[in-house]
């Protein structure tokens, strides 16, 4: 509920000022200036105002527990990976364990929605921790993921989330860096929080076009089944994986990816009749 503060403007004043800005709030497609969504405003983690139920965003995570999400490729969430911590969703730093050759654990632990979705817009927060690296995932298909090693790593479009300054990533390739359409599309234009705030972000995926908007600006876009696409898919790590670029309704997945990062006010609303 939105309470109003006594003031000596006019209340006709108020009046519009309120209004356009629920007008606003969860628009897909707007402008910098004209962000509204859900994690760029001044709201309690991990609650929903009434202007956002009525526009049809639920929550993913209530702040206290894992319900609603399980491991990709288990029935529950992995033993050790994961943890609620001050309202969070945190990966578990992993120490010393088995990597792939792109840094992710040999046997992963990627946390999935039970639901899947297809078209859809996403809005969280995450913070990172120093030279931390992880990502959020959409479109994927866990049966495209656990036919590929290792078993319970998601395939999917990642929102990559990253320490620009300290993680060695950022300096190697910009398709690695925070908000990027991570080893397809760079990020443009952004402004990242420093280690340790959050940072709002925002994943916008309707038929076949795609958006990453991160500290209220649209950082990329993208458009499936173009040449350039096509381009871009050819050059990156999956190019060899038959079906990783088709939309589908898929789930969305939090990366693990070693090192500690930390998740909350993750909310949806599902655009369209899906």
């Amino acid at each position: 509920m939105i309470h109003l503060i006594r003031t000596s403007k006019p209340r006709h004043t108020l009046a519009a000022a309120l209004l356009a800005s629920l007008l606003v709030i969860g628009s897909p497609g707007c402008s910098r200036d004209e962000d509204r969504s859900p994690s760029s405003g001044d709201f309690l983690p991990n609650t929903l105002t009434e202007a956002e139920r009525e526009a049809g965003w639920v929550l993913l995570f209530n702040g206290r527990d894992f319900t609603g999400w399980r491991g990709l490729g288990r029935d529950t969430v992995p033993d050790g990976h994961w943890e609620i911590d001050d309202g969070a969703i945190k990966k578990v730093p992993s120490g010393e364990v088995p990597l792939q050759e792109d840094g992710q654990p040999l046997e992963g632990g990627d946390l999935m929605t039970v639901e899947a979705y297809q078209d859809f817009e996403f809005s969280f927060e995450w913070r990172i921790s120093r030279a931390g690296n992880s990502g959020i995932k959409y479109n994927v298909s866990e049966e495209l993921s656990t036919s590929q090693p290792p078993g319970y790593a998601a395939l999917g479009f990642e929102f990559q989330v990253l320490d620009d300054d300290e993680h060695p990533d950022a300096k190697a390739d910009p398709t690695h860096t925070a908000g990027a359409l991570y080893d397809l599309i760079a990020p443009q234009g952004k402004a990242l929080k420093p280690v340790g705030e959050y940072n709002s972000s925002r994943i916008v995926f309707r038929g076949l076009h795609g958006e990453h908007w991160l500290n209220g600006v649209k950082v990329l876009e993208f458009d499936l089944e173009t040449a350039e696409m096509k381009e871009h898919l050819a050059r990156s790590k999956y190019h060899g994986i038959p079906g990783f670029a088709d939309k589908r309704k898929g789930y969305i997945v939090l990366q693990d990816h070693t090192d500690a990062v930390w998740f909350r006010s993750l909310k949806l609303r599902r655009l369209g009749n899906f």
